[in-house]
């Protein structure tokens, strides 16, 4: 049976323009376009709302969130995993790369086991079809860590994989140059006296000199074998971003620098950068800010990152600052989409798949209102 939705009195957000009219939607797929309104009783009345396309997000590390929500609190993993997919859904994602540490700087084995068990939940939830939002992997590689490639080793070949990247958290460079910044965070995040995080940082500068050069390169080996695509973290040279491009990488993700943001650009990687660095005004760690890569044409991707709401938020706020809104959803749909192969959706046009997303502007910001995934509404 042909399934049918007309949407009408809508400010379409075009790939190029904003067009108010009608879309219809047949079997999940953007069927026609028109400027024009319609008659038909059936029809959708979005009320002069915006009708975009629904958001990708290809680095979210929301789930680790809902599976411990406290120190030493440990969610059963299917509820965590479908309240983490009904967050998400309801700011306006349709599709999601769910990140998963591959490696940890802190060696806590009940980490592994729970993102294992993440994993197995997203997993049942993609083949009963529960999750309201489309999810895929992105393997998040701490090429530092001694146990890295034993444990890829676990997740490579996985299907929903769709991105991996190369990190490395060793203090004194890339996201933490600033010491000073890495041990405020660290201290006030685990707790760590002024001793412990002194062996601590010794510690992992002993493990990069050690493991960071062969990891990586077993890493780039095995993401060519599989095909997977690479993205590069927390870049701060242009040294960095040349070993990125050399490795294969096309990403850039969350560059420290505006020097690392243009040698990206230079050797052909999209540069990523955190949405709740656009909402904040900055980076909490000191380093560029989202804006002003925006204001110099060095931003191409936006990602929620560990706020899911602030994806659409940091869309508006482009648009806010001067950026045509066209060109600001696009960072949030139709690039990230492209990076990783989905060239099915992230625009609204005829024959995409209608993942769709109806906001409403208010003086306190940018509302989701209602959510669709191949034309069935999710929220």
């Amino acid at each position: 049976m042909t399934r049918e939705t007309v949407f009408s009195n809508a400010r379409i957000v075009l790939g190029d323009r904003v067009m108010h009219g009608t879309v219809q939607v047949r079997d999940g797929r953007i069927a026609a376009l028109a400027t024009d309104g319609t008659m038909l009783p059936g029809a959708i009345d979005l009320e002069g709302d915006f009708l975009l396309p629904g958001l990708v997000e290809l680095h979210t590390d929301n789930l680790e969130k809902h599976f411990s929500p406290r120190p030493g609190v440990q969610w059963p993993s299917q509820p965590a995993a479908h309240s983490h997919d009904a967050q998400i859904a309801s700011a306006g994602i349709t599709t999601t790369l769910d990140a998963i540490a591959i490696g940890d700087l802190h060696a806590r084995p009940e980490r592994a086991e729970r993102l294992a068990e993440a994993v197995r939940a997203i997993e049942r939830g993609v083949e009963d079809g529960t999750l309201r939002a489309e999810h895929h992997l992105h393997l998040r590689c701490e090429i530092c860590c001694a146990d890295v490639i034993e444990m890829l080793d676990g997740f490579a070949a996985h299907p929903l994989v769709k991105l991996v990247s190369l990190m490395d958290h060793t203090p004194g460079q890339r996201q933490f140059v600033n010491i000073d910044k890495f041990r405020t965070y660290y201290m006030g995040r685990y707790g760590y006296s002024a001793a412990e995080m002194d062996d601590f940082i010794e510690r992992r500068t002993a493990d990069q000199r050690r493991y960071g050069e062969a990891h990586r390169a077993a890493i780039v080996g095995i993401c060519r074998e599989r095909g997977h695509t690479i993205a590069s973290h927390d870049d701060a040279t242009r040294a960095h971003v040349e070993e990125a491009a050399a490795s294969g990488a096309v990403i850039s993700e969350f560059p420290t620098t505006i020097e690392a943001a243009a040698a990206s650009h230079e050797h052909g990687l999209a540069v990523l950068m955190g949405a709740p660095n656009l909402v904040l005004g900055g980076s909490h760690s000191g380093n560029v800010s989202a804006m002003r890569l925006a204001s110099e044409g060095l931003l191409d991707i936006l990602s929620s990152d560990y706020v899911p709401s602030s994806l659409l938020q940091g869309v508006f706020l482009l648009h806010r600052e001067g950026m045509n809104l066209p060109d600001a959803v696009a960072k949030a749909s139709r690039n990230p989409a492209r990076m990783v192969g989905l060239d099915d959706r992230g625009e609204i046009a005829e024959g995409k798949r209608a993942d769709l997303l109806r906001v409403r502007e208010t003086p306190h910001g940018p509302i989701v209102r209602t959510v669709w995934r191949e034309g069935q509404r999710i929220i």
